[in-house]
């Protein structure tokens, strides 16, 4: 009973908590790295670099009995390099290590080694290992990455211009660890290949080819290599030359037309054009021997006074080690001086072309303006006379303000209906408004002339109840002008 109550009583949260942190400990300090030393280390080769140990022994219950280093080139290979013992002293029995190696302090706390004239062949894995008792051997490992810095190189391969796609240029990061990247930057279009070699020592040689078609046009062109590596701080970057050779191309300057008899020191030039430049320049005559006015230097040909023993064919030849070629002129010798008149100006001709174009374009917008404004009928049509007013017609009657108008007693008339006077007159067909403006030239319509009044009180009369139609008796109408026709003038387009 009392030690169930035990069991299940409940443990205080500030015992629990310091439980855990002593588990923690306990758990930390078994399993803590007691051999304190550096995970990597960089090297270059004719360097020296320390390689640090320190035995970390926080109880001090662990007794060290000695200290060796042992050196891994590869998996499964361990050389002992040297060893510390505290009554025996140091050792150093491997011989690739003899003379480099030494221990920076005399005691088996701190076992820091230092190697000199380090070699690409040191790199690998040192492990600081201890002897201890009670708990056995107890060791740390350090590894050492040798690094070479690559020996950049780029340089353009000589060749022939021709059909085929050949090496041009080179570009090479030998003896490097690690291995180098090479990249090519060009506008020439061509490829590369890129070939790695591996050292003896570890070190790894880096080879790039670029290749294209070489043509003449590619002589002196520039493409660019590239290296990237882990000890560069920045690319390497060389630019390089094309060197293409090709046979060698001629032409004369000088002959401007003009050669009259009398003229002196006028010179012919052989233009040349050539890889490897042509040495060999040659200058004759169809007629056979130069003509003793002449003189030559070099690529240049002299006439010190011009005669008719000029009139003849000049041939310049050239050669290099990849062919010859030559070219020939032929001048002409004439009596007198040309004159030469200066032809236009280039600002000129350039003004006369704009002002023409800029005339054909005012000249075309303004027919097609002409055009639009006929398309679009914007122009009223044409004004034609009124024609003539016969006797008797709706015109005529409004010329007569004297007679009196309908009576208004009348019943109105439908339109076609024919309407009797009283006195045995003609009868009056009633228009509609549309007939009868079309027959008054678009005027209002106009009433017949009654003969029914009985005196003039009752025309007075009916004139105040016609809203004083009398006015329209004595305005003339401007013309008799049929429906649909346009008393207006004719207007300009576009106004």
């Amino acid at each position: 009973m009392a030690r169930d109550h035990a069991a299940r009583r409940p443990v205080p949260p500030g015992r629990n908590a310091w439980l855990t942190v002593a588990i923690f400990l306990a758990v930390q300090g078994t399993g803590a790295q007691k051999v304190r030393v550096e995970d990597e280390l960089e090297a270059y080769p004719t360097e020296s670099v320390d390689l640090r140990c320190e035995f970390i022994d926080r109880g001090g219950r662990t007794k060290l009995t000695q200290v060796s280093w042992i050196w891994e080139p590869v998996d499964g290979q361990r050389d002992n390099i040297a060893v510390y013992h505290p009554m025996y002293g140091q050792s150093f029995p491997n011989g690739l290590f003899k003379d480099r190696v030494v221990f920076l302090h005399n005691n088996l706390e701190n076992p820091s080694i230092r190697i000199s004239e380090l070699k690409m062949s040191d790199a690998g894995r040192y492990t600081c290992e201890y002897a201890t008792y009670p708990s056995g051997n107890e060791q740390g490992t350090t590894s050492l990455v040798m690094l070479a810095k690559p020996k950049n190189s780029a340089n353009a391969v000589t060749v022939q211009a021709g059909p085929q796609s050949v090496v041009v240029a080179q570009c090479e990061a030998a003896d490097g660890k690690p291995a180098a990247t090479i990249k090519w930057t060009s506008s020439l279009g061509g490829n590369h290949t890129t070939s790695t070699t591996n050292g003896p020592d570890g070190t790894v040689t880096v080879r790039s080819e670029y290749r294209l078609v070489p043509t003449p046009a590619d002589n002196g062109r520039e493409v660019t290599c590239t290296v990237e590596q882990r000890t560069h701080q920045r690319p390497w970057v060389s630019a390089v030359k094309l060197s293409v050779e090709y046979p060698p191309s001629v032409s004369i300057e000088g002959y401007d037309n003009n050669w009259y008899v009398g003229r002196s020191d006028v010179v012919l030039v052989c233009k040349v054009d050539g890889n490897p430049p042509p040495t060999d320049v040659t200058w004759t005559a169809v007629s056979g021997a130069l003509p003793d006015t002449v003189v030559v230097s070099g690529n240049k040909l002299t006439v010190r006074k011009v005669d008719d023993a000029v009139n003849t064919t000049f041939i310049c030849g050239v050669k290099n080690m990849r062919g010859a070629s030559q070219h020939q002129i032929t001048t002409y010798v004439i009596d007198t001086e040309r004159r030469m008149t200066p032809g236009p100006s280039s600002g000129a001709v350039i003004g006369g072309i704009l002002g023409t174009l800029a005339a054909i374009g005012i000249t075309v917008a303004i027919v097609f303006y002409i055009r639009k404004c006929r398309e679009d009928g914007e122009a009223p049509p044409k004004h034609k006379p009124p024609p003539p007013v016969k006797a008797g017609s709706t015109t005529e009657m409004l010329n007569k303000p004297s007679e009196p108008p309908m009576p208004t007693e009348t019943a109105p008339l439908s339109p076609g209906e024919v309407y009797y006077e009283p006195t045995g007159g003609e009868p009056v067909t009633n228009l509609d408004e549309e007939t009868s403006g079309a027959l008054n030239g678009g005027a209002p319509p106009v009433l017949h002339d009654p003969v029914g009044y009985d005196s003039v009180n009752e025309v007075a009369a009916d004139g105040q109840r016609g809203n004083n139609l009398d006015s329209s008796y004595h305005e003339q109408p401007a013309a008799n002008i049929s429906r649909g026709e346009s008393f207006v003038s004719p207007a300009m387009c576009g106004k």
